[in-house]
């Protein structure tokens, strides 16, 4: 089986997406799979004409992706975020509703074309994968999807790290965006309550495995996650993690992370944290050993499942 991967939000600089992309490639080829790449060549970032940008991928998707896959014979498209492609089999991936859920954290002309587009794509779609459970139930019984098409993959721990030696806690880590359902006034609200350590935002040209080395904790406070990468990312780095009990989150981390819904809540553990080491030391050891649980090569074996779903 032959499957043609849209790979055209690997140009979209440093993302979850992104992320997932480059790591489900190099998992699926290390497995023998047949995969090729397609990049949308009339694709302009983000933010720059966003009708261009729209038409682009209206003739990309409904258009010249599937001309391709049917001119070099492969049996599946897979898009990594709701499209569809006619005339060929399609695989989709959802990496949450949050705009969904949570429309309201959006602006709400994209809230309206998300809810109708990602579902009609998803709908329409061969199989679908899901990054998580809660996201699969949440396409379940908001889009009404079946559940025979439906397979859960989840993430591996992000993205691959040097080793990190942990080392004297210098500041409080965030890595994310500050897109209104990550909800980091939380975060710089339980900072500043906390008071001892600085907050460190990453950026993409940081050295990560360095920034978690003198991490006290990663706090995480989105409001709804489909997956929580940078999380799980902290857990296999021997991070401790703060996060906002979000349904996705409490799965994937389990009682590997600390959870508070408001900003006090989060600089109580944030307190704790610092002042007891040994405790810090028990809970980077608990979520290393969390994280291990984890990995890209079972996320590319479940994706081969729904690829095999698709073309059957």
């Amino acid at each position: 089986m032959r499957v043609l991967v849209d790979t055209t939000y690997l140009a979209r600089g440093h993302t979850g997406t992104g992320t997932y992309l480059r790591q489900l490639l190099r998992a699926l080829r290390a497995l023998g799979a047949d995969v090729g790449e397609a990049a949308n060549p009339r694709r302009r970032p983000p933010g720059t004409g966003s009708l261009r940008n729209a038409a682009a991928d209206a003739w990309w998707t409904g258009v010249e992706l599937p001309r391709r896959a049917r001119r070099s014979g492969y049996d599946v498209v897979h898009h990594p975020l709701p499209a569809h492609s006619p005339g060929v089999r399609n695989v989709v991936t959802v990496h949450d509703l949050a705009f969904d859920v949570h429309p309201e954290l959006f602006a709400a002309r994209f809230a309206a074309w998300a809810r109708v587009a990602h579902a009609r794509a998803a709908r329409a779609a061969d199989a679908v994968v899901a990054v998580s459970h809660t996201t699969a139930g949440d396409a379940l019984t908001r889009w009404g999807l079946s559940g025979a098409r439906v397979v859960v993959a989840h993430h591996g721990p992000g993205q691959p790290l040097s080793p990190v030696a942990r080392r004297e806690p210098r500041h409080v880590l965030y890595v994310g965006d500050d897109e209104p359902r990550k909800n980091v006034g939380l975060l710089l609200a339980a900072v500043e309550r906390f008071g001892v350590l600085p907050l460190r935002r990453a950026r993409p040209s940081d050295d990560l495995a360095a920034l978690h080395a003198e991490a006290l904790a990663l706090v995480h406070p989105a409001l709804h996650e489909g997956f929580g990468l940078t999380a799980l990312e902290a857990l296999a780095a021997g991070t401790p993690v703060v996060a906002y009990p979000s349904h996705a989150l409490r799965e994937v981390c389990g009682d590997a992370a600390l959870y508070a819904t408001d900003a006090e809540g989060i600089a109580a553990h944030l307190r704790a944290l610092h002042a007891e080491p040994g405790r810090a030391a028990l809970l980077s050891e608990r979520g290393k050993a969390h994280a291990a649980r984890y990995s890209w090569e079972r996320c590319a074996r479940e994706h081969l499942r729904a690829y095999t779903l698709a073309a059957t």
